[in-house]
């Protein structure tokens, strides 16, 4: 861990402070810097010659400046001779722009690969990303971790009824991911019946499974502004559902999500600090609460600076069983 170094740009301060102290590192020292035009400036304020060089920069809002901030900041490291440049990147953003679903349309999380790449990154960590099918974007090694099974853990021990409770997902697409946590949790799985007539707007028709008279858990990686999670919830307490939890890894909270989540009939919401939470909305909203991803990240770091295998890193922290 002395090749190692770990810089923040704007994005992931705190949680970049967090790693370094699980890693028993100083965070790199980094200037970033933001002209009158908008034009952004990215030097590293020490040598990072030879060196495994890690940048964590979620790419949220505002998610284009945060994404070049981070192109900018490779390509100053690429030319001050770091040994490797990893990116992490805790939020993807662009992600749900993975695929034409009109014509005429772009492609934007593989535009987002290929400047990562020509901008000299040599590899991508990133957590949860909307579709795993993204990995195949880049031509580099890259590493999509989920939040699952941090989130079984604290359900476990959260003191929820779990031979009573459902693990819900809100839509077919999310089905794989609900069913992780399912199985993590040894429940049952339902799935929401909706279409998506336009973005950010969700008609919930169905729900396939029991939920009558049972808690239920519903599992997402993306809350923007809450109207289809809220839909969703709405239409399982329709169907008798009981206590309504909600855990999803990336909190963006655009719009009016905080007041969405507050008036729903959601108990409790699950999230990571994939995302840095604002004040304005710990204000709104009470409901929320906040797993750090920071151990976990640590933990990457140091297996793939000492060339460990990274698929073993949960069940090393996750394990009920581990010494």
């Amino acid at each position: 861990m002395n090749e190692t170094m770990v810089f923040a740009l704007t994005a992931n301060i705190d949680l970049v402070n967090e790693i370094c102290d699980y890693l028993s590192l100083s965070p790199g020292k980094i200037s970033v810097k933001h002209f009158a035009d908008g034009e952004i400036l990215v030097e590293p304020e020490e040598t990072v010659r030879g060196k495994k060089v890690y940048v964590v920069q979620s790419t949220c809002n505002p998610v284009t400046e945060r994404l070049m901030e981070l192109l900018v900041c490779v390509d100053a490291l690429k030319r001050a001779s770091a040994g490797s440049i990893t990116c992490i990147m805790p939020y993807y953003g662009y992600a749900r722009q993975d695929r034409k679903a009109r014509p005429r349309q772009p492609i934007t999380a593989k535009l987002v690969a290929d400047l990562l790449e020509a901008a000299g990154a040599n590899r991508v960590v990133t957590i949860d990303l909307h579709a795993t099918q993204i990995q195949g974007f880049f031509n580099f090694p890259t590493d999509d971790l989920t939040c699952i099974p941090m989130m079984a853990y604290h359900y476990k021990h959260s003191g929820i009824d779990l031979s009573n409770t459902v693990a819900v997902s809100p839509d077919h697409g999310g089905t794989t991911r609900a069913r992780r946590l399912a199985d993590a949790l040894g429940i049952p799985l339902a799935i929401i019946d909706k279409r998506r007539p336009r973005p950010n707007v969700c008609e919930a028709t169905s729900v396939i499974g029991d939920v009558v008279d049972k808690d239920v858990i519903v599992v997402d990686d993306i809350c923007d502004t809450a109207g289809s999670l809220v839909a969703a919830c709405n239409i399982l307490r329709d169907k008798g559902a009981r206590d309504i939890y909600v855990a999803v890894t990336h909190g963006v909270f655009s719009g009016s999500a905080a007041e969405n989540i507050q008036n729903s009939p959601i108990k409790k919401m699950l999230i990571t600090n994939t995302i840095p939470l604002s004040q304005d909305f710990k204000e709104k909203c009470d409901k929320v609460e906040v797993l750090s991803v920071g151990k976990l990240l640590a933990r990457i770091i140091a297996a793939i600076s000492n060339h460990q295998p990274v698929s073993e890193i949960y069940d090393l922290m996750y394990n009920d069983n581990k010494d």
